[in-house]
């Protein structure tokens, strides 16, 4: 059940940060605005390093493991974040993040290919919701 409570802080964090990201936004170029955001993650990265991990922590993953973390940090936080800075400066917040958070349809269907995840009538009931939430907001 503590997933179920970390998932719903995450959910209402997010949710809010865009708000706060679409104000912010209102001045600003996306690029910069990705500029001052890429510092509130590196305080966060600092609070890490000085209260949270160890250096044995950090020294202990393998090769493969922090490259597919860093690829994924780079491609999510600062590809990925250009692009929804973009939408979220000049379309309405209430039609962009619902269309950029349909991430999880492409993570579904990624998962089947690519991960060999089983599916079941729901998941594809979900799916088909995802769509039409889409195709309503376009």
């Amino acid at each position: 059940m503590a997933g179920f409570w970390w998932a719903l802080i995450a959910a209402l964090i997010w949710g809010l940060v865009p708000l706060i990201e679409k104000l912010g936004l209102g001045r600003v170029d996306p690029i910069l605005g990705l500029f001052y955001r890429c510092v509130g993650v590196s305080i966060g990265l600092i609070f890490l390093l000085i209260f949270i991990l160890k250096p044995s922590q950090i020294k202990s993953i393998d090769l493969k493991s922090s490259l597919l973390l860093i690829s994924g940090g780079l491609l999510a936080s600062f590809i990925g974040q250009i692009a929804f800075y973009k939408a979220l400066k000049t379309g309405d917040i209430s039609k962009i993040v619902p269309i950029a958070g349909s991430y999880p349809f492409i993570s579904f269907i990624l998962g089947i290919f690519f991960l060999k995840e089983p599916t079941n009538p729901l998941k594809f009931f979900g799916v088909i919701l995802i769509i039409v939430g889409i195709w309503l907001l376009k």
